[in-house]
């Protein structure tokens, strides 16, 4: 029953998340030196491709990556990264440095850069984790993880402002490797992940994503979860962070994406959702997804 939680978990992982991953940087720093992705109100990543270094968050001790060690960092959170353990020891930004060669004292070769999250489920899944997660080269359970990091190496060595863009691509994989892990191990709080974990909300996920276009009313979803109404309400919203209304609009909104990206009409989309009233879905997809469902659907032609 875990093994089949596990494959369920990873299989809504890939299908709720959308991601987009720029590496920024990709080199060495040398000497005093400190790094930071903090302040594009963005999520970012660095990881550890030689050498070693510390992750400083404000109010938290420091974290020691080594090589092949990673962090994610779900949202805008405050931080840095240096040689030292000593978040007091003066610091500078130093110009980054092509990697190759013999590495210098205190030196470290990053990879640096921010990711977006997109799809109406994806606040619903990231609110699931941890301010940041962190890949260890060393956790026998992301060793196939490993070959990512070769990859990656692979294509170093050339301009650090100017990195590869296959460095994005692979960075995108091994977060869904890092992600995958991280919900069969972490105590999740909230989010789509933390319903999925538990088993009296397995079944009444199942149905709606099965058939989001039927009648879900509280009374409906309570019963699917054998509840009364009242428990139901209160147990769905501590472990999901919304209430479920809310869930079952971004989860509607969401599908209603996927069909437009295969290619279906906005009323067809519309009607598998559930929705008969043009002028209603609308309004839906605009306030979850941020554009009108015509727009995003002219996009993705466009773009085609």
């Amino acid at each position: 029953m875990q093994a089949a939680t596990s494959d369920k978990l990873a299989q809504w992982l890939l299908n709720s998340i959308e991601l987009d991953a720029a590496a920024l940087h990709v080199g060495r720093y040398c000497g005093p030196w400190r790094a930071s992705t903090a302040g594009k109100a963005l999520a970012s990543f660095h990881l550890v491709l030689e050498g070693d270094c510390y992750l400083h968050i404000d109010g938290q001790p420091p974290v020691h990556l080594q090589a092949r060690d990673g962090v994610f960092l779900m949202s805008d959170v405050p931080h840095f990264l240096s040689p030292s353990a000593d978040p007091a020891i003066p610091l500078q930004r130093p110009a980054m440095r092509p990697l190759g060669g013999a590495a210098e004292p205190d030196s470290a070769g990053l990879a640096c850069g921010f990711f977006r999250f997109s799809g109406a489920l994806s606040p619903l899944v990231v609110a699931s984790f941890p301010a940041y997660l962190v890949c260890r080269s060393g956790d026998a359970a992301l060793g196939h993880t490993a070959a990512l990091f070769d990859m990656i190496l692979a294509e170093t060595g050339g301009d650090p402002d100017k990195p590869s863009p296959l460095i994005a691509r692979l960075v995108e994989l091994l977060f869904f490797y890092l992600i995958r892990h991280a919900s069969q191990r972490e105590a999740l709080s909230a989010g789509l992940l933390a319903l999925a974990q538990r088993g009296e909300f397995m079944s009444l996920l199942d149905q709606m994503l099965q058939s989001p276009g039927e009648e879900w009313s509280i009374a409906r979803m309570a019963a699917a979860a054998h509840m009364s109404r009242a428990a139901f309400c209160k147990h769905f919203t501590d472990a999901g962070g919304v209430t479920p209304a809310q869930f079952l609009l971004h989860l509607r909104m969401r599908l209603a994406t996927q069909r437009l990206n295969a290619g279906d009409s906005v009323e067809q989309a519309a009607s598998h959702v559930g929705y008969q009233s043009h002028a209603a879905f609308t309004r839906a997809f605009k306030r979850i997804v941020g554009e009108q469902p015509g727009a995003y659907r002219r996009q993705l032609r466009a773009a085609a």
